[in-house]
């Protein structure tokens, strides 16, 4: 790995490890208010997504910023960092231990390394993944260091597939595998890379839920299926707010065709 993805590396771990500290005082301690797309924020989401944006500033000169707290517009510049400074607040809020700190970093408007950190778990997943950007990068992904990849298993009733809450109309008799519904987009999927479970869906993510997932999933093997729009490469200027992108992971192709049609009475 040379000088530079060391330092990107470096600086992810860093800096979630940090923010992750702070966030563990406050786990299940503090109070939230809803924003206006119906969703959660803290004073802990506001801190954390605060600390990071400076930390970028303060090492990485010119490179955009995008967030789900405050820059919400992409600013086209080559380099961008796509926060979620805590993704799954209401499971912060409420006291259940599974949400993360998201870090995407965009080459051109397209997430190339990804940094996703459960501080409650003690797990960081990373990821490389070139495509066709034109940048010579590491390859693989990785938990805690070690590497990681989807599983080649068959649906069984002893696999798990993963829902989010506006997702329940794919539970039809039928249904390939066990159901699980965890509450952190970025975790869902993530699940997908490590092998834990064959498959997930996300009826309403946004950029910033995905930017992180997006390179550790197709890095570990996974297929990432967009159900309405293509998230990638972001547009200049776009304001990102309002914009969700309905996706479908699996762990394999041959997994997309059985998995859809228990999708189609899923709104997107």
């Amino acid at each position: 790995m040379n000088d530079f993805w060391t330092t990107i590396l470096d600086f992810a771990q860093t800096t979630t490890t940090r923010v992750g500290k702070q966030l563990m005082q406050d786990f299940g301690q503090v109070q939230a208010d809803q924003k206006a797309d119906g969703s959660l924020v803290t004073q802990a989401d506001k801190w954390a997504d605060q600390e990071i944006r400076d930390a970028i500033a303060s090492n990485f000169s010119g490179y955009g910023i995008l967030s789900e707290e405050s820059d919400q517009s992409f600013p086209g510049t080559e380099w961008c960092w796509v926060i979620d400074p805590l993704d799954g607040t209401t499971n912060f809020t409420r006291g259940i231990p599974i949400w993360t700190i998201s870090l995407g970093l965009l080459y051109r408007g397209t997430p190339i390394f990804g940094y996703v950190y459960a501080p409650t778990l003690n797990q960081a997943f990373h990821g490389f993944w070139a495509g066709s950007s034109g940048l010579v990068t590491p390859t693989g992904a990785f938990l805690n260091h070690h590497p990681i990849h989807t599983s080649s298993d068959s649906p069984s009733n002893n696999h798990f597939f993963n829902l989010c809450s506006r997702s329940t109309a794919a539970i039809k008799n039928g249904f390939p595998c066990k159901i699980r519904m965890l509450g952190v987009a970025s975790y869902n999927f993530l699940t997908v890379a490590t092998g834990a479970t064959l498959g997930g869906i996300e009826a309403t993510p946004k950029v910033w839920d995905i930017a992180g997932a997006w390179v550790i999933v197709q890095a570990a093997g996974g297929v990432w299926s967009s159900l309405k729009s293509e998230p990638f490469p972001l547009s200049p200027g776009e304001d990102y707010s309002d914009r969700s992108f309905p996706t479908l992971v699996v762990s394999r192709p041959e997994l997309v065709p059985v998995f859809q049609p228990f999708l189609e009475g899923v709104k997107i």
